[in-house]
């Protein structure tokens, strides 16, 4: 459990780009933090889970001339879709920031009068290419490496017209010439370095590291970060005619998000409480942009980098990375709707290793959750509450201390012994982010608890019960068994809720407990015997029904 007193816990998502509809990209690395929150908060932390919209941006303003509508009319029709897809896959966001909000279009102005003052803006002329479907500029350097690399694989890296390609799209980039603001990056190669060394864990895992240290030792160069091109942007106050970049616009959301450039003392003291965050949850394609851009900014500013930056792989549908520019993105929801959304979170946080590029299919979604949650949990589920109900009259049976004993000692209780450690198993894998351990962890009890039950076959020991003269010594083997299935099963719950809350909410329920997402002393809701005697349990629908794939 986090110490008493321990200092809050803040992480995010990055903010997504209103240029579509959320798909599984973007509903990834949203369920990826959603999982971390929840466990910190059962753990006990203070924990503060931010996601958002970055709505700022030359697409944007083009999007919405082309609609016949304003910018701000054209992203308050998309934002509202984010946040309903966010509540339908049961994400526990505190604050969701959208970069067109007062409170950040004055924390970024603050921010670039710090820079400036600190020394680290100037202005200047750039030259170079850009990427107008990412927003994004390309050095010299960096399209020469993508060029090198693209002969190599046998792929174009120029239009047919000579065109120079985007290295992360692949469509034509533009040649520009912009009078712009640009951020001294280049003083900061040295303390990147030195930052990295000294915190070794800042950028995870290890291969994003290696790649992060290797680009920052080539050297780098200053940045555009501002644009004049078109309003459609936060206005820097001392430069007339010149808007935020927008990747540097979005970067900043996560500080002004809680607090930062306000004038109001108390969120002046929520940043000092929440900053520096705890975990950036990126994809590894925006990893130079966080570990890298970000950071100096801080550094220019005279605020401290965060913690940790994660950046888990791409998802892949034959072979290809998912995402809205490619064209093979597919809706969450739709496969919410098949598997349950617990069914979809579980798949994805198990199957899907975090950090690496996870190829995924349905039919390896059904096949995981037949498996998994079908067969094993909620058939073992299913299965204990029908005997409780049929055996115990549905109520948890009361068990006598020193019968307790004298069975243990007899028959021994192998779900009890190997519950005892599940907490620290649990705990450090998901400390860790990493939640297939922890999930394996869970999943090691469960397959033990479905073996338990053939091993020591209550519907036999409710015949001997009632065969027996009193029946005594089969009537209290057959509480013991019961009792150490349905607390198993609790045990279970508690460690599935930040996955799958929604049929974790609804075994807590059926067990007549309280709601799960109240607990806030994980450690100490697992000790063994926490479910009490008594207790009404409820028969219901089976928890995952099972899937035949030709019948999706």
């Amino acid at each position: 459990m986090a110490e008493t007193g321990a200092s809050s816990y803040y992480l995010t998502t990055p903010i997504y780009y209103v240029n579509g509809l959320p798909h599984l990209g973007t509903a990834y690395t949203t369920i990826v933090s959603d999982a971390l929150a929840r466990f910190e908060r059962m753990d006990g932390r203070d924990t503060w889970f931010l996601t958002g919209l970055d709505e700022h941006g030359q697409k944007v303003a083009q999007a919405a001339q082309a609609a016949g509508v304003t910018p701000q009319e054209w992203v308050d029709g998309i934002a509202p879709q984010f946040v309903d897809a966010w509540q339908a896959l049961d994400i526990s966001n505190d604050d969701f920031i959208r970069t067109t909000e007062q409170r950040h279009v004055q924390g970024v102005q603050r921010f670039f009068e710090e820079m400036r003052a600190n020394g680290y803006i100037y202005q200047d002329t750039y030259e170079g290419f850009y990427c107008l479907p990412d927003e994004t500029f390309f050095t010299d350097e960096q399209l020469a490496e993508f060029a090198e690399s693209a002969a190599a694989e046998g792929r174009p890296h120029a239009a047919e017209d000579g065109a120079k390609l985007c290295p992360d799209c692949g469509r034509p980039l533009s040649f520009i010439q912009e009078d712009n603001l640009f951020f001294r990056l280049s003083a900061f190669q040295d303390r990147l370095l030195a930052y990295y060394e000294e915190n070794p864990d800042f950028i995870c895992p290890p291969i994003r590291r290696n790649e992060v240290v290797s680009f920052v030792k080539g050297g780098l160069k200053d940045l555009s970060v501002s644009r004049t091109a078109f309003d459609w942007g936060v206005p820097i106050p001392f430069a007339p005619g010149h808007v935020s970049y927008v990747w540097v616009d979005a970067l900043i959301n996560y500080i002004t998000a809680v607090g930062y450039g306000s004038d109001d003392p108390a969120k002046q003291a929520e940043f000092a409480r929440r900053w520096p965050c705890q975990v950036h949850f990126v994809g590894k394609d925006i990893i130079r942009f966080h570990c890298v851009i970000w950071p100096a900014m801080l550094m220019a500013a005279g605020i401290e980098p965060p913690r940790k930056v994660f950046a888990h792989g791409f998802l892949l549908t034959k072979g290809e990375k998912m995402s809205k520019s490619r064209g093979n993105a597919t809706s969450p929801l739709e496969l919410a709707r098949i598997f349950s959304v617990d069914g979809y979170r579980y798949y994805f946080l198990t199957d899907v290793q975090l950090g690496a590029d996870g190829a995924i299919s349905l039919e390896r979604m059904v096949q995981v959750y037949n498996a998994d949650l079908a067969n094993s949990w909620g058939n073992l589920c299913s299965r204990a509450f029908n005997m409780t109900s049929k055996y115990t009259g549905g109520v948890v049976p009361d068990l006598w201390e020193k019968t307790v004993t004298a069975l243990t000692r007899e028959r021994g209780n192998p779900l009890a012994e190997l519950a005892e450690g599940l907490y620290e198993r649990y705990a450090r894998a998901m400390n860790a982010i990493d939640y297939s351990g922890a999930l394996a962890a869970v999943m090691e009890l469960c397959d033990r608890a479905n073996l338990y039950v053939e091993e020591s076959a209550p519907w036999n020991l409710a015949k001997a019960a009632a065969a027996e003269a009193g029946g005594a010594d089969a009537a209290d083997r057959l509480a013991f068994v019961l009792y150490n299935l349905l607390e198993s099963i609790r045990i279970m719950a508690l460690c599935f809720a930040p996955v799958m809350p929604a049929s974790s909410a609804e075994v807590f329920r059926r067990l007549g407990l309280g709601e799960v997402s109240c607990v806030d002393d994980l450690e100490g809701a697992l000790r063994w015997g926490g479910l009490p005697a008594g207790n009404r349990v409820t028969v219901g629908e089976p928890l995952f029904p099972r899937l035949k794939e030709d019948e999706l």
